[in-house]
C-alpha cells in the first residue's frame, strides 16, 4: 500500500500553485532549450529520463518514500504514459497545421467537454450555472486574446480533431487512474516518465533528433545549461501535475492548464518580442477573472460516500 501523504502535499493551494509556476515557466525554458539544441524530442526524452532517474536516486538515498515498483502496479498505470505521449505527438502535429493562437482557442473549449465527462464517468455533479458561465467566459477570453495578435487559422482539421479527442481522453483517463489506482505521487511520476521514455527513443530515431543531438550538434555551455534547467523544471512539473490531478477535478485541472498556456504565451511575447497588445492583455485578464470565479463541481453524494468508505478501509489496512 502507498505511504501516507505528507500534510503539506494535501493542500490544493500548494499543488495548484506549484503546477502553475512550473507550467508557465517550462514553456519559456523549453523554447530556450530547443533554440540552443534544435532537437525537441531529444529535449523531452532527456526530461523524462532525468525525472525517472531523480526519483529513483532520491528514493535510494532515503529522501523520498517510494513503494516497490512491481509489474502488477505498472500494468494498471501503463496506459497513462502512453496517453501522455499521444497528447504530445498530436499537439506537435496540430501546430503544423494551425497557428499557436488558434490552438489556444481549441484548447480553451476542452473544459466544456471535460465537465460533461466529469459528470458521466468521474462521479462529479454537473457545473452550476455560474461555473458553466465561467467555462464559456474562459473560451471568450481566449478568443479575445488570439484575435489581438493573429487571425484564426486552420489548414488541417483532421489533426486538430485527433488532438482534441486524444487530449480530452488524456485528461479524463489520467484523472480516473489517479483516483482509482492506489500509489504514491512519486510512483506515478516514476512510472509515467520511465515508460513514456521508451516510445520517445523511437520517435527521436525516426525524426533524426537523436542524430542531431549526438552527431551534428556542437554542444556548448548555453545548450547544456538550457537542457539542464529544462530537466529540473520537467521533474518539478511532473510531480506537481500529478499532485494537482489528485486534489482537483479533471475540468479544473484543464482550466488551470489553459490559464498557464495563455500566461506562458504572454510571458514569451514580453521576453522575446518586447510587446503585448492591450487587447491581448485584456483577454488574459478576462480568462483569469472567469478562472477565479469558477468553482469545481463536487462529487455526487453516493460517490463521495463510497470513496470515504474506501479511504477508511485503506487506512484500517495500513494500520494493521
Amino acid at each position: 500500500m502507498p505511504k501516507k501523504r505528507a500534510p503539506w502535499e494535501s493542500g490544493v493551494r500548494f499543488a495548484v500553485t506549484g503546477y502553475m509556476c512550473c507550467s508557465a515557466s517550462l514553456l519559456v525554458c523549453n523554447k530556450l532549450a530547443v533554440t540552443y539544441l534544435p532537437a525537441p524530442s531529444f529535449v523531452l526524452l532527456c526530461q523524462l529520463v532525468a525525472t525517472a532517474a531523480a526519483v529513483r536516486t532520491a528514493a535510494a538515498l532515503g529522501q523520498i518514500e517510494l513503494e516497490p515498483i512491481t509489474w502488477a502496479l505498472v500494468s494498471r498505470f501503463v496506459v497513462v504514459p502512453l496517453a501522455f505521449v499521444g497528447a504530445i505527438f498530436t499537439n506537435i502535429k496540430t501546430l503544423q497545421y494551425a497557428n499557436v493562437e488558434t490552438f489556444i482557442v481549441f484548447r480553451a473549449s476542452t473544459p466544456l467537454l471535460i465537465s460533461l465527462a466529469d459528470w458521466l464517468w468521474l462521479g462529479r455533479e454537473l457545473p452550476t450555472r455560474r461555473s458553466a458561465g465561467c467555462l464559456v467566459g474562459l473560451l471568450f477570453g481566449a478568443f479575445l486574446y488570439v484575435r489581438s495578435d493573429s487571425h484564426f487559422e486552420v489548414r488541417g482539421y483532421m489533426w486538430v480533431l485527433v488532438w482534441f479527442c486524444v487530449f480530452s481522453f488524456d485528461q479524463i483517463y489520467i484523472k480516473h487512474k489517479v483516483d482509482s489506482v492506489p500509489m504514491s505521487n512519486w510512483a506515478r511520476v516514476f512510472i509515467t516518465n520511465a515508460v513514456a521514455s521508451c516510445p520517445l527513443v523511437l520517435i527521436g530515431m525516426f525524426n533524426g533528433d537523436l542524430t542531431t543531438a549526438f552527431v551534428t550538434h556542437e554542444w556548448d555551455r548555453a545548450s547544456m545549461g538550457a537542457l539542464g534547467v529544462s530537466c529540473i523544471l520537467g521533474t518539478a512539473m511532473s510531480y506537481f501535475a500529478f499532485l494537482a490531478r489528485s486534489v482537483v477535478s479533471a475540468t479544473y485541472f484543464t482550466i488551470i492548464g489553459n490559464i498557464c498556456k495563455i500566461a506562458s504565451v504572454v510571458l514569451n511575447v514580453l521576453i522575446w518580442d518586447k510587446h503585448a497588445t492591450p487587447m491581448g492583455m485584456l483577454g488574459l485578464l478576462v480568462c483569469l477573472v472567469f478562472a477565479y470565479f469558477y468553482k469545481q463541481a463536487p462529487l455526487r453524494p453516493e460517490v463521495a460516500k463510497a470513496r470515504e468508505l474506501e479511504r477508511q478501509r485503506n487506512a484500517a489496512g495500513n494500520a494493521v
